[in-house]
């Protein structure tokens, strides 16, 4: 028996104990999930092929230009907020200062410079990774022309005279010269492990060159939104070494249909498809064709009327 008016403290103990940990298991999903997401998809961070690596060399360049500013600035906002607190009787107050012109200098020059280092980098960048320019290697170049659909990928080998729809084979080491567009609405070719994202639009072309430097499987997909489907929108690049590519490239051309204008029609019609095709012919004029027919597709301006 507790004595009369005597109270015992709430057992709280215990609970703030589990509060903390579902505290600590809160916080640290997230991050787990960040990390297990990583380790899936390696991305930009994880580059095959040298635009891919000199894309991330802009990216960690601009970084550390960046965090010469922001790191300090944290530091100094701690040791203010620690030099300055209400128990320390050794910081002097100044109610009559307003301006100093070294203060001044010290915090315009600093970020003036930070912006004229991060502009030299991307000015260098923009120039160097130029998507149309061609990559110097001891291989002949092989042509890829793509074209973006609803929502799927046809790739055409035109010196092959093949084609897939959502799988993508190259070389190791060879430089692989894309020419981009698109059947439908303007989407975005994109490897992030190669490199370079580019759009594709109706009625035009884009050119992009990259090369994987280690056979592998990448992800590639589709970076700009275009309807219901886009989020399926998505391909693999197999990148094999050159005698399996010419095995792969033989057992293209004694399997699957042919893509003429019929199976073309039949193929853009079908929409959301992710069934990963080969065709073992194809016409050679196909890609010619689908530029100008969204060319003429093209509302033109309508004659000034006559008075």
């Amino acid at each position: 028996m507790m004595p009369a008016g005597e109270h015992r403290p709430p057992p709280h103990g215990r609970f703030q104990g589990c509060e903390r940990a579902l505290r600590l298991r809160i916080l640290a999903a997230p991050a787990a999930a960040c990390l297990v997401a990583s380790c899936r998809q390696a991305g930009v961070l994880d580059p095959q092929g040298p635009v891919a690596s000199a894309e991330r060399l802009i990216l960690f360049n601009a970084t550390a230009i960046m965090l010469v500013v922001v790191l300090p600035v944290i530091a100094l906002t701690l040791a203010f907020a620690w030099w300055y607190r209400a128990s320390n009787r050794r910081a002097v107050y100044w109610p009559d200062w307003s301006y100093s012109g070294h203060i001044e200098l010290v915090v315009w020059a600093i970020p003036a410079m930070v912006v004229i280092l991060l502009a030299g980098v991307a000015w260098t960048g923009s120039h160097v990774l130029d998507p149309a320019h061609k990559l110097d290697a001891n291989a002949n170049p092989i042509r890829i022309e793509v074209v973006s659909l609803d929502w799927k990928w046809l790739f055409i080998y035109p010196d092959l005279e093949i084609a897939t729809v959502n799988q993508l084979v190259v070389p190791t080491g060879v430089p692989v010269e894309f020419q981009l567009t698109s059947a439908t609405v303007m989407n975005s070719f994109f490897v992030p492990q190669l490199g370079s994202q580019i759009y594709t639009m109706p009625g035009m072309t884009t050119r992009l060159n990259l090369l994987a430097e280690r056979p592998g499987d990448y992800a590639g997909l589709s970076a700009n939104f275009s309807g219901d489907g886009f989020s399926d929108m998505r391909f693999l690049v197999h990148v094999v070494p050159a005698s399996d590519f010419s095995s792969w490239r033989e057992r293209a051309r004694s399997e699957g249909a042919v893509l003429n204008a019929a199976a073309y029609s039949q193929l853009a019609r079908t929409a959301g498809t992710t069934q990963m095709q080969t065709y073992r012919s194809v016409d050679p004029n196909l890609f010619e064709r689908i530029v100008q027919q969204n060319t003429a597709a093209e509302p033109t301006a309508a004659p000034p009327k006559e008075d």
